[in-house]
């Protein structure tokens, strides 16, 4: 399963470093430049865990924490180059799940992030692995890898399959053709390459889709699943 991590930090060298090693693991990576569009990005995606840096413009990373916490309970680590004892208290009283002080080393990062994960998704409070997903009409069963559509079960290949699920977890979120290929395929993304094109014509066939009802095309972007 993919997990989707915030990185919102005002400086773009600490923004491409995280975003380096989280695409390394697997992950996959929104950034944000300021607290404003940080908070911009929680309303409208579906957030797994945020890296927030304290001194951002707009809105700093506590005002952002505290915003999460009104409506989340997903895993938060700072990463703040406050590095005093008062500091790392607030941060954890305000609903942090971690702090780390910059300069960081990378690995630790990955390792700390990846515990948090570990902990929050397999061992604590939400389960990305839902046994059902829906969205409008549609119910994916994905113990038995079944789809039904209006609870009439609908015949896929394996990728079809695959590709559908992955827009359903995240429903809403753009895709682009890189992050579908790798995703479903679980290999590097070829530029020529028009398998997902096909596929998505195929899946819409069978989903009986008109007009975007299900997967709409986001021109120059990539695709997503319309929400219901």
């Amino acid at each position: 399963m993919n997990y989707t991590i915030l990185v919102a930090d005002d400086e773009a060298e600490i923004r491409d470093l995280l975003r380096l090693y989280l695409e390394k693991d697997g992950y996959c990576v929104l950034e944000a430049a300021d607290g404003r569009l940080a908070i911009s990005i929680l309303e409208k995606e579906e957030i797994d865990m945020a890296l927030l840096d304290i001194m951002m413009p707009g809105l700093d990373g506590y005002k952002v924490l505290k915003k999460i916490r009104e409506t989340s309970n997903i895993p938060v680590m700072i990463l703040s180059a406050k590095d005093q004892d008062t500091d790392k208290i607030l941060g954890l009283d305000l609903g942090a799940d971690d702090y780390l002080a910059k300069p960081f080393n990378p690995m630790e990062v990955m390792a700390r992030i990846n515990s948090n994960i570990r902990r929050f998704y397999s061992l604590g409070a939400k389960s990305k692995d839902l046994k059902q997903l829906k969205v409008k009409d549609l119910r994916l069963d994905t113990e038995a890898c079944i789809v039904y559509k209006a609870e009439v079960p609908i015949e896929l290949t394996s990728v079809e399959y695959k590709l559908l699920r992955l827009f359903m977890e995240h429903p809403g979120k753009v895709y682009t053709k890189q992050q579908v290929y790798e995703n479903v395929w679980g290999e590097e993304y070829a530029i020529a390459d028009n398998n997902i094109m096909v596929c998505i014509s195929r899946l819409r066939a069978k989903l009986s889709e008109d007009n975007g009802t299900y997967i709409k095309t986001i021109r120059g972007l990539g695709y997503r699943m319309e929400k219901d």
